[in-house]
């Protein structure tokens, strides 16, 4: 389990100043692992190890992270593993494979809290996904951003445009329902007439997305 140090503590660590440390927070330098809720700034044991490079953390890293939308694409999820494992093993470099199902606009998703907590610990030097649109629909540059904080790089193994429609219907109608749940009258209707019109054009699958 990795150790969290107050910023006094850091700071001694690192060699710098506590103000420096809060200057870097600001300018995201380092940001800290955590900020507790009495606003005290903590920093864990592999950020103090990035920054010094007194203490190697060897058990870095690449992990290899696959998503799908939906149990019925669990084919595709096996592709995406098959192909991102051969990829990596011809890197020669130590590896792991997290994966996921569920919407690319989901958050909260088991595995993509794995990742970016391993990220969060300096316990990763890379991510690889095969397509962008697999580690998240919207909000990938954010979760870049963050690993880029922890000197973690983020690799596409192939950039081209690869969005399945139906996916991508059935994202679009998950936004939809949450907005048209705090809808009401006229607009909600409408709403909700675009969510029908789209899983009837589409074929989405109604136990996955289906309005409230």
């Amino acid at each position: 389990m990795d150790k969290y140090y107050s910023i006094k503590e850091a700071s001694e660590l690192i060699g710098v100043t506590a103000q420096t440390l809060r200057n870097w927070d600001k300018t995201g330098k380092l940001k800290p692992h955590h900020v507790a809720e009495s606003g005290y700034r903590y920093y864990s044991q592999g950020q103090i190890n990035l920054v010094t490079g007194k203490k190697v953390n060897l058990k870095r890293l690449t992990v290899g992270y696959c998503r799908v939308s939906s149990s019925k694409q669990k084919d595709d999820l096996e592709r995406q593993i098959e192909n991102v494992r051969t990829y990596l093993i011809s890197k020669g470099k130590p590896f792991e494979i997290i994966t996921d199902i569920g919407s690319g606009i989901n958050y909260k998703k088991k595995g993509l809290q794995e990742l970016i907590r391993k990220i969060t610990n300096g316990q990763v030097n890379k991510v690889v996904v095969l397509y962008k649109d697999r580690l998240l629909r919207f909000g990938f540059e954010i979760v870049e951003y963050i690993a880029s904080l922890y000197d973690c790089d983020i690799e596409i193994i192939d950039n081209t445009e690869k969005t399945g429609q139906q996916e991508l219907v059935e994202d679009l109608v998950q936004i939809i329902t949450v907005f048209s749940c705090k809808l009401q009258g006229k607009r909600a209707n409408k709403a909700r007439k675009i969510i029908k019109e789209l899983m009837d054009d589409d074929k989405v699958d109604k136990s996955d997305v289906a309005p409230k």
